[in-house]
């Protein structure tokens, strides 16, 4: 299974959340029952600096993935372009790269202007 490229915009200072779909390689959803996941956010794939997203599993019989994060760590991150991924391991321990992309952070303007 390659990982589905989907490019994602973050708004700076908002909580934020994206739900994605695994499937199998045969198109049938994958069922996600003792599966893991991991998941980060990084100027460059060799920036030592990274952001994590919170990873829940809304669904798992039907594949479902959500990444979130709370506005207090989005407000953290500079405005810019940055990539990401998400990983899953299975039950038996395979890891699998699932979706990746690019991430937009866009800067806030009246989130910044109630904090000062």
């Amino acid at each position: 299974m390659s990982a589905k490229i989907i490019n994602l915009v973050l708004e700076q200072g908002t909580d934020f959340q994206s739900t994605f779909t695994i499937y199998n390689e045969n198109g049938s959803r994958l069922n996600l029952f003792n599966y893991t996941a991991i998941s980060y956010i990084k100027k460059s794939p060799y920036s030592s600096k990274t952001y994590p997203f919170t990873i829940s599993f809304p669904d798992r019989p039907q594949g479902k993935i959500m990444v979130s994060m709370a506005k207090t760590e989005t407000s953290l991150m500079e405005g810019g372009r940055y990539v990401y991924d998400v990983v899953i391991t299975s039950p038996s321990n395979y890891n699998t790269r699932v979706v990746q992309g690019s991430l937009l952070v866009t800067p806030g303007v009246s989130i910044w202007a109630t904090t000062m």
